[in-house]
């Protein structure tokens, strides 16, 4: 059996901690480790997006991190958006403007988003657009991801 080490951070707000492999991917921790599974797993090279969250409240590439240089960070995944059962504003404009179709790019889709507008509360459409690139809608359903975030952006802006 290989060596183990210990990961604790916070994720979604709750203090966690496991043990794994110095070699295992954070998407992994989390999914197989964690049970988060809202995160997902598709190019595993960086290039696909899907497996964006917010590491220390920057986007980043989970298939890119090792677990163990998560050591200690504040971890949001999709599944941390909700709040005490109430979807959140991005959640509830992807909902409304049809930003999702089959679904994969979506949990990626939505922490690149709220990482676009927490940078830029007023963002263009452009600026989405540029904001987004690093995650691939294989649906091509730019339009009402683009809608979506449009409309989630002033909701975002009235939240403290």
């Amino acid at each position: 059996m290989a060596e183990t080490v210990l990961v604790r951070l916070t994720v979604n707000g709750t203090a966690r901690e496991g043990r794994c492999e110095p070699r295992k991917l954070l998407v992994d921790f989390l999914r197989e480790d964690l049970g988060l599974t809202g995160t997902h797993v598709g190019c595993e090279h960086g290039i696909c997006g899907a497996c964006t969250i917010l590491v220390n409240g920057e986007a980043a590439r989970s298939c890119l991190m090792l677990a163990v240089q998560a050591e200690g960070a504040v971890l949001l995944t999709v599944e941390g958006l909700m709040r005490d059962g109430q979807l959140h504003p991005l959640q509830e404009a992807f909902h409304e403007h049809h930003g999702l179709q089959c679904g994969f790019c979506t949990p990626g889709m939505l922490l690149a988003a709220l990482d676009l507008l927490r940078a830029n509360p007023d963002p263009s459409e452009e600026e989405i657009r540029q904001g987004l690139s690093a995650v691939l809608c294989r649906c091509t359903g730019y339009q009402g991801i683009i809608r979506a975030v449009q409309a989630a952006a002033p909701a975002l802006r009235a939240t403290p």
